[in-house]
């Protein structure tokens, strides 16, 4: 396959990298717009800004330029990746609104409501309806870390698309010995798992930065998971869809796992560091700090209760402090669990 890569931060180089070393053979571009780091990254043959010690494979081809370069590449590509970050979807998604071959992103979260708008942040589904209606689009996710995928450490991802060309690309540009591909047609669950799970990890960082134990992260993600689910059902997804990779399995990975930036921003604050030094200190974006406004916003326009997000925006906004979050969440009054009906 020929596969363009747009974007070059730490999972658009992961992905490179991957379907470069696939033992199919795929022909691999990795698009940048700065010229400056492709100049870097074609000398270094690295990263090194977000993956650095991690060699690019001699047959990943690196290109930087204006939109028309990007045009030319996209016009001959079997399969298109988007890698830039929720906010430049929009934007993006508009300049491939014709592209022929199946386009697929990795962003995870809301996009902010537009300014001017009454609407609220939409999913990228969704905003790909309003630019691209007639793009065959869809999103790879699941639980994965940039830094292990890059490495050919065992992963397994989900292809999430209404086409089914779409899902059929991506199994066949990624699966490999050391990637595990599952094909799924409900890209609402899989796209609401993606942007949640962030907000719940900088909650369970916290939870462990004030050193609460294992049972009270235990029952976090639990719950988290509750809350997750329910926000999936009212946008129309399937409830089975949270017990898989892109809901349970994202959300254990990104809410205990070291490498996880939204869990760092919540392990920082319940340290004492302010909202802006945390997300100064991870050098990445953290999805979870610019989309939980969001989610939380969607969730009360929809009726859904979702009071551990509601605490992490609180507390993001400076209305709650640390210790403060974990008591609003804990002095609520007693409920049945049933199942992720309520929490």
């Amino acid at each position: 396959m020929k596969i363009v890569v747009i974007g070059a931060g730490a999972w658009g180089t992961a992905v490179a990298i991957s379907a470069a070393a696939n033992p199919a053979g795929h022909r691999v571009t990795l698009w940048a717009r700065d010229a400056q780091q492709v100049a870097d990254m074609q000398a270094a043959r690295s990263n090194t800004r977000y993956l650095p010690d991690i060699a690019l494979p001699a047959t990943l081809v690196l290109v930087n330029g204006a939109a028309t370069v990007l045009t030319e590449l996209v016009a001959g590509a079997d399969l298109v990746i988007v890698a830039t970050p929720m906010a430049a979807l929009r934007a993006m998604l508009a300049q491939l609104r014709d592209c022929r071959a199946p386009v697929a992103w990795l962003c995870k979260g809301f996009e902010a409501a537009l300014p001017g708008s009454s609407a609220f942040g939409l999913l990228a589904h969704e905003v790909r309806a309003q630019v691209a209606p007639d793009l065959r689009a869809g999103v790879l996710s699941g639980p994965s870390f940039a830094q292990e995928v890059a490495r050919g450490q065992p992963s397994a991802l989900v292809a999430a698309s209404e086409h089914a060309c779409v899902r059929d690309a991506l199994v066949q540009a990624f699966h490999s010995p050391s990637v595990r591909v599952y094909a799924n047609d409900d890209i609402v669950g899989v796209e609401v798992g993606g942007a949640v799970k962030n907000v719940l990890a900088i909650a369970t960082g916290l939870c462990d930065g004030l050193q609460l134990g294992l049972n009270a992260r235990a029952a976090l993600i639990t719950r988290g998971l509750a809350e997750m689910t329910r926000l999936g059902v009212a946008l129309g997804a399937r409830a089975d869809t949270f017990m898989g990779l892109s809901g349970l399995g994202d959300l254990v990975l990104t809410a205990t796992g070291d490498l996880s930036r939204n869990r760092r921003v919540g392990l920082l604050l319940a340290q004492g560091q302010t909202l802006a030094q945390a997300v100064a200190s991870l050098g990445h974006v953290a999805e979870g700090v610019y989309c939980a406004r969001t989610v939380v916003q969607r969730a009360r326009h929809l009726g859904v209760d979702m009071p551990i997000s509601d605490a992490v925006v609180a507390l993001l906004d400076g209305q709650l402090q640390p210790a403060e979050a974990v008591s609003v969440l804990m002095e609520r009054q007693p409920k049945g669990e049933g199942a992720w009906a309520s929490c």
